[in-house]
């Protein structure tokens, strides 16, 4: 890009003339990574235009570098390289640096595993014998003979310091003290144990995430049972389903979630799913419950005194569900060891420290729910919740106000920032006391990822991909590297990964995780373990058993990685995990459907992926009409956030010879046409 045209564009953007030219220079002359690192912390502002921002990346980097291959956009400064948590570890152990953390973590994993549950504190009524028992790798087993409750290492923090900020879009914002915590919980866990819940028995929760909800979860764990976690935007055979697979015993929700403007009713969807007694959490004082279901503020003890049930660390603490290529979803078992993956996580990767706020707009069933608690808590942070739609500018007043430092999300929420300007406009908010982003859920598309890092100034991104049956993730990114948009530097710490690629030589595999590792699940509630992770899969270093995962890994020169899709029939939609027979199921009904296959594909650049639905229909069916019919039983009885792109119709679909539809080739199809 010529020099001057550089200086006049920065200059017409507001930019200080002798500012630009020096800027320009340094673009014109320098390495673009160096150029680069100028120019983002120097010269731009979040107040510039977003248009000034590309064009001076570009000018660094090369034209439509973001698509093409984008170069750092973020670089680690010695303080925050000094003050990292991971810091701490490679000179604690005498390494060099990061790589070398992890290498050791994956080849003395029993150490590393010990070296996090000390510095995150986790307490134990009795210690283990052993760190792991790895005698058996596909069922390795953590924190042998161990006998503690996790809810206790997750209210260690200051009595008086902040544990929960939340706010209802409309009043101020309120603070829950982590003293004022302890005791909400143990009012909860004492009315349920009142109640006749115990150990082993189940407790479902269908509600969004709130001061009341993240200290009934706490104390359905504290009292010895298991919390099912449910989505609340499903449809009521949705939950239903789920409630007869987890065998729940009582079923906790809210009355309306909020929503904008509207008032979603959730209550009136539980009645309908379950004639299960329900602890309803009013917001609205004129809800009329049904005989036997209870206000959440009636149900609750005076008692607060907090007596844990101490357990096994293998007795379940949470059942979450993610769906597979059949209709039933897979019911995952978390355990009283599964939380201490999510607080490292949090701990190394995203680089909690006492005393940071964390926010991610997200609820109870998906993971990242319980994965906010257990990374926040046991961080001792403070986590920020708010009772409102995260895409409208009010969320971003909230970041700014509750001086949120470690911001979390969806890569489609960020599209919608992106396309709306609210959280630029009338004016940028400061969002300055954020120290990281993270992002997970979707494939992410680096110029949305790269709008994001504008807005608060430049603030790595922390891609973080896994699963419900991980814990947490096994790709991911650090503070201490620098950060490309879109990409991850590294696996998680703890876990290793093989790539194996259809093609010699191809730099895109299938991802098979390297175990073992604390978080990754042993059992499923209905499904056969080892058939779904562990069937036919080679063996990996030194003879240890390769465990399927489903991502396509791009492994990219520099050591990093970007993900490629998934490899199996499950899709990503709005963040929320479905498997295509679960679409399939609803749709194959409709008047006029005969057949249907629904595939989900990445647009160019990546992004949130596109539902298209495949349809052999009867005689003088249209598309339009059929796309009408699909998106609304979609909504009525999966997901209303689920969204068709499209309707294709077929005289037939394509099948291998044992009789199984061929997604492949009809994403190839898609992905052709897309180009």
């Amino acid at each position: 890009m010529n020099e001057s045209q550089v200086i006049l564009d920065m200059i017409s953007h507001g930019v200080d003339r002798d500012v630009a030219m020096g800027a320009a220079g340094i673009i014109a002359h320098g390495p673009a990574e160096k150029a680069w690192a100028h120019v983002s912390q120097q010269v731009l502002t979040p107040a510039h235009d977003f248009a000034l921002h590309l064009l001076l990346y570009d000018a660094c980097y090369g034209e439509n570098a973001l698509l093409r291959s984008p170069g750092p956009a973020w670089f680690p400064s010695n303080d925050v390289i000094e003050r990292a948590n991971v810091t701490a570890a490679v000179r604690e152990l005498g390494l060099a640096d990061f790589p070398a953390l992890h290498r050791w973590s994956v080849e003395h994993r029993a150490d590393f595993w010990a070296l996090a549950i000390r510095r995150l504190g986790v307490v134990f009524r009795e210690p283990p014998t052993e760190i792991l028992d790895a005698r058996e790798p596909k069922h390795a087993r953590w924190l042998v003979d161990a006998k503690l409750n996790i809810v206790q290492s997750c209210l260690q923090g200051d009595p008086a310091a902040a544990a929960i900020l939340e706010s209802d879009g409309a009043g101020p914002i309120t603070t829950t003290t982590y003293g004022q915590l302890r005791k909400l919980v143990a009012r909860v866990a004492n009315a349920l144990t009142a109640s006749g819940v115990g150990p082993a028995d189940a407790v479902a929760m269908v509600a969004p995430l709130s001061a009341a909800t993240v200290a009934t979860y706490l104390a359905v764990i504290a009292a010895g049972a298991a919390v099912v976690s449910i989505a609340d935007s499903f449809a009521p055979d949705e939950i239903a389903t789920r409630l007869r697979i987890a065998k729940a015993k009582l079923v906790v929700t809210q009355d309306f979630v909020p929503w904008g403007a509207k008032r979603l009713p959730l209550y009136e969807k539980l009645k309908q799913a379950t004639t299960l007694p329900i602890v309803v959490i009013t917001t609205d004082p004129g809800v009329a419950l049904r005989t036997g279901d209870r206000a959440w503020a009636d149900f609750l003890s005076k008692n607060d005194r907090l007596e844990p049930v101490i357990r096994d660390s293998h007795d379940v603490v949470n059942i979450l569900f993610s769906s597979g290529t059949t209709g039933e979803p897979k019911a995952i078992p978390w355990d009283h060891t599964t939380p201490i993956k999510c607080a490292m996580d949090g701990h190394f990767h995203h680089d909690l420290h006492p005393g940071d706020v964390t926010c991610w707009p997200t609820n109870l069933g998906w993971m990242m729910g319980p994965w906010l608690i257990f990374a926040s808590l046991m961080n001792r942070c403070a986590m920020a919740l708010y009772q409102q739609a995260p895409h409208e500018r009010g969320f971003g007043q909230f970041v700014q106000d509750a001086r949120v430092t470690m911001l979390g999300g969806v890569p489609s929420l960020v599209r919608a920032w992106r396309s709306s300007g609210c959280m630029k406009s009338p004016t940028p908010l400061d969002w300055s006391r954020l120290r990281a982003f993270s992002s997970s859920g979707e494939c992410s598309n680096a110029a949305d990822q790269f709008y994001l890092m504008h807005l608060a100034g430049y603030r790595p991104v922390i891609e973080y991909c896994g699963g419900t049956e991980i814990g947490g993730g096994y790709v991911t990114s650090t503070v201490v590297q620098p950060n490309t948009p879109s990409t991850f530097t590294t696996a998680a710490l703890g876990i290793d990964i093989a790539l194996l690629g259809e093609r010699p030589g191809s730099t895109i595999g299938e991802a098979f995780l390297v175990g073992p590792s604390i978080g990754l699940s042993t059992r499923l509630l209905n499904r056969d373990h080892d058939a779904v992770y562990f069937a036919d899969t080679p063996p990996g270093p030194n003879g240890t058993p390769l465990r399927r995962h489903g991502d396509e890994l791009e492994s990219l020169p520099t050591g990093s990685y970007r993900v490629a899709g998934r490899s199996d029939d499950t899709m990503n939609l709005g963040g929320i995990k479905v498997g295509c027979a679960e679409i399939e199921r609803v749709l194959n009904v409709l008047p006029g459907v005969q057949e249907t296959a629904a595939v989900a594909v990445a647009p160019p650049g990546g992004g949130p992926s596109r539902l298209i639905v495949f349809t052999v229909a009867a005689p003088g069916t249209s598309e339009a009409d059929l796309k009408v019919a699909m998106q609304n039983a979609i909504r009525a009885q999966l997901n209303p956030l689920f969204r068709l792109d499209d309707v294709r119709l077929l005289p037939s679909l394509p099948r291998t010879a044992s009789n199984k539809v061929m997604r492949r080739e009809l994403r190839a199809q898609i992905e052709k046409s897309l180009v």
